[in-house]
């Protein structure tokens, strides 16, 4: 392999790496806005589910603890 063989070896490994990346994302299944929108409701109503029992075992455990203390 001589010196531009080798320069031009990145060049179209890197070219035949974008080809495949392009290929893979016209198979994607991209959500409409409405599915989106659905997604981003049930994420959110689970962070604030997750926020409340997370917020009530803190509080539950600081009770436990200073009344240990005390």
């Amino acid at each position: 392999m001589n010196a531009i063989e080798s320069l031009k070896q990145p060049i179209s490994r890197s070219r035949e790496f974008l080809e495949e990346c392009w290929a893979e994302l016209k198979k994607v299944h991209w959500p409409v806005r409405k599915e989106t929108q659905a997604a981003t409701i049930v994420v959110i109503i689970g962070v604030v589910i997750v926020g409340i029992y997370l917020g009530l075992v803190d509080f539950l455990l600081s009770v436990a603890i200073r009344w240990a203390l005390s």
